[in-house]
């Protein structure tokens, strides 16, 4: 049934919590085959939060959707060989476990090379393999921390805090998504096969640095590595005078439209341009959170509006399900599974030949055992126990 851009691609997947599971869940919505390889005792992300049934909490349901669990011991004789055989016909083989684990498994890159030479490998890791912290283990709040968020969180607010969502996973999982496709491209192109390593402190540093490096990245440094209207104390949800808005009066297109409605006496004051505003920005918000105080939230969105000036309310993740935006554009899609109706968060992104959509239900650990190793020829669930 799969119509997306991947279909016919087959992914052996032997990743766990979010990181790999999220990118080859989206593999999965976008057509392919992902055989999600669980050891006996299953992903730990399966009894992390609630859920229906045990084993099938929303965090994994989430991100294991569409995809097929086979339970193979890789420990053992029958296991080994019946993962040979998987990896035959598999296109990308992913893992998130560390250098030294997975290689003592005989699942390196060059022992599966040589079971399949045009196969995409691709590891995802804490720490590359190349530098010195390629054996430490990672999370996404240590990640978080030695990436520098917390840091920049406290620049902004006065506290070191992780940012509410996992952001390191997250980000790391869609770099591995795009890498591994990437890999897929050149393949399509030459025919080889080739090894893929994504990390997720490199992944979040580079990822931090696209704005905070800054006047760091010069020679000699023109500054700190931080862009300061992110980090400025100002900046946060405007109080009104019945709650909060979200605004952003930024450009000078913006600017001159809210001085023009709003404060015309400012027209002409220090801060008329976009470059003087950014050499002050934190002194700019706090006139704008006295000004915004004027008005009711639903006054402000509607002037807003009007104006074409970037502004949004408030929204708890709760709301998000119940957005009209969401709900017309089709982002929401209901899947029956054994354990009741699920509504996922599905594909955000459209193609116009080759849409994807939800995948399916998560698969109940080993639920398809038997058959993927009948496709593959082997008789009996003995292989993978």
């Amino acid at each position: 049934m799969a119509s997306g851009p991947l279909k016919g691609i087959r992914v052996v997947d032997l990743t766990a919590m979010v990181m790999g599971p999220y990118c080859t869940q989206i593999m999965a919505d976008m057509g392919a085959d992902v055989i999600k390889v669980e050891p006996p005792q299953g992903d730990n992300t399966r009894y992390i939060s609630v859920g229906p049934a045990p084993g099938m909490s929303g965090v994994f349901v989430n991100v294991n959707r569409g995809k097929r669990s086979v339970v193979i011991d890789l420990q053992t004789d029958a296991g080994r060989t019946a993962m040979r055989a998987l990896i035959q016909t598999a296109d990308v083989f992913i893992h998130s476990m560390r250098s030294k684990a997975i290689t003592k498994l005989g699942l390196d890159y060059q022992s599966v090379a040589e079971i399949n030479p045009s196969i995409v490998y691709t590891n995802c890791y804490g720490y590359s393999r190349r530098g010195p912290e390629r054996d430490r283990p990672a999370y996404d709040d240590t990640i978080q921390a030695e990436c520098g968020i917390p840091a920049v969180q406290q620049q902004l607010t006065g506290e070191a805090d992780y940012v509410g969502t996992i952001m390191a996973d997250k980000v790391a999982g869609l770099t591995a998504l795009y890498a591994t496709t990437m890999a897929l491209f050149h393949r399509e192109r030459t025919g080889e096969g080739q090894e893929v390593e994504v990390a997720m402190f490199e992944t979040m540093a580079a990822f931090m640095l696209v704005e905070h490096a800054n006047g760091a990245m010069f020679d000699p440094p023109l500054g700190p590595a931080v862009y300061p209207r992110t980090v400025a104390p100002n900046r946060r949800p405007y109080r009104t005078r019945d709650g909060y808005i979200a605004a952003l009066i930024y450009n000078d297109k913006h600017w001159d439209a809210f001085v023009d409605a709003v404060k015309p006496a400012w027209v002409n004051d220090s801060y008329a341009t976009l470059e003087s505003r950014a050499r002050d920005i934190d002194t700019v918000y706090g006139l704008l959170a006295e000004t915004m105080k004027e008005r009711t939230t639903a006054e402000w969105l509607k002037l807003f509006g009007e104006l074409e000036i970037p502004a949004a309310p408030l929204n708890s993740p709760d709301a998000l399900f119940d957005n009209a935006h969401l709900n017309e554009v089709g982002l929401f899609e209901t899947v029956d599974t054994p354990h009741g109706p699920v509504r996922f968060p599905g594909v955000p992104t459209w193609f116009s030949r080759t849409p994807g959509a939800v995948a399916g239900p998560a698969p109940e650990l080993g639920a398809d055992t038997a058959e993927v190793l009948e496709e593959l020829g082997l008789a009996g669930a003995d292989h993978a126990l």
